[in-house]
């Protein structure tokens, strides 16, 4: 496995496999890597010549008040597991190539970015699309994937491609669970073993949603409050909203007449947990 750091090789790495009609994956990731990401890793290598997983934290998704510093890493760790998947590079890049000083531009998408985890994280979606724009620049996939737990991510992504014309085939991996049902995340690394079991509680939600559908609830304020309830019933968990919306347009749907996505964020001790399933009638 080749390990770049720097735009320019990367950058050069892309064009000479275009040259040789390689299709390149690509899998962006902000390290500290679990099966969630590796299940991604593993879709991408299925699914073209060469195989890129970026490794970057970047700076310009968190506030001010969130987890930048702290936002678990270990590169030696990473670089082992995606050896043993057998990807092509790991690209590294450091903060000040990436956002040299004096970086202005920014990319928004208007009317997704600001709903469910946007309302909470002023600008957070900014500088998703930012860097996924500055990372599709640099490696020039054919195919990039992205995890359905971060289900707003990846139809920001989506958008944001459909929008700018990107060359790019956007792929959504299933969510990857633990054998207890919690979401595979890196902030799961900031749970003690008491807060772990108060998180299982998102996962019980969902699966209790997904039980008054089948019996006939369509309402969502029904729904919602069932889902509320199910997680407040242990004392550790804090919910910053469940919401039940348009699968494509995120906006807030009052019955579900077809399909519908119920996404949720819940703070349990310091990690602030999200989750999702597609509630279908």
């Amino acid at each position: 496995m080749r390990i770049i750091d720097q735009i320019r090789e990367m950058r050069c790495w892309s064009e000479a496999g275009r040259r040789e009609s390689n299709h390149i994956v690509l899998v962006p990731t902000m390290g500290f890597l679990h099966e969630g990401h590796l299940s991604l890793v593993r879709e991408g290598r299925k699914r073209g010549d060469r195989l890129v997983v970026s490794v970057f934290v970047n700076p310009t998704q968190f506030a001010l008040n969130e987890d930048y510093t702290a936002y678990p890493r270990d590169l030696e760790r990473d670089r082992g597991l995606l050896e043993k998947e057998g990807v092509d590079v790991l690209f590294h890049p450091p903060v000040e190539k990436m956002f040299p000083k004096g970086s202005q531009t920014t990319v928004e998408v208007e009317r997704l970015s600001p709903l469910l985890c946007g309302a909470f994280r002023l600008g957070h979606f900014r500088g998703v699309a930012t860097v996924v724009l500055k990372l599709f620049n640099i490696v020039r996939p054919h195919v990039a994937i992205f995890g359905s737990k971060d289900y707003q991510q990846l139809q920001i992504i989506r958008r944001m491609v459909e929008d700018l014309n990107f060359d790019v085939e956007v792929v959504g991996s299933p969510i990857v669970r633990g054998k207890d049902g919690l979401a595979m995340s890196s902030r799961n690394a900031y749970l003690s073993q008491e807060e772990r079991q108060a998180a299982l509680s998102l996962s019980r939600s969902l699966r209790k949603a997904e039980s008054l559908v089948r019996q006939g609830e369509r309402e969502s304020g029904r729904i919602i409050h069932a889902v509320r309830a199910e997680i407040e019933k242990g004392p550790l968990a804090r919910v910053e909203y469940v919401s039940l919306c348009h699968p494509a347009s995120l906006e807030k749907v009052e019955k579900i007449h077809d399909e519908a996505l119920l996404a949720l964020a819940v703070w349990i001790g310091k990690a602030r947990l999200i989750d999702n399933t597609i509630l279908k009638a």
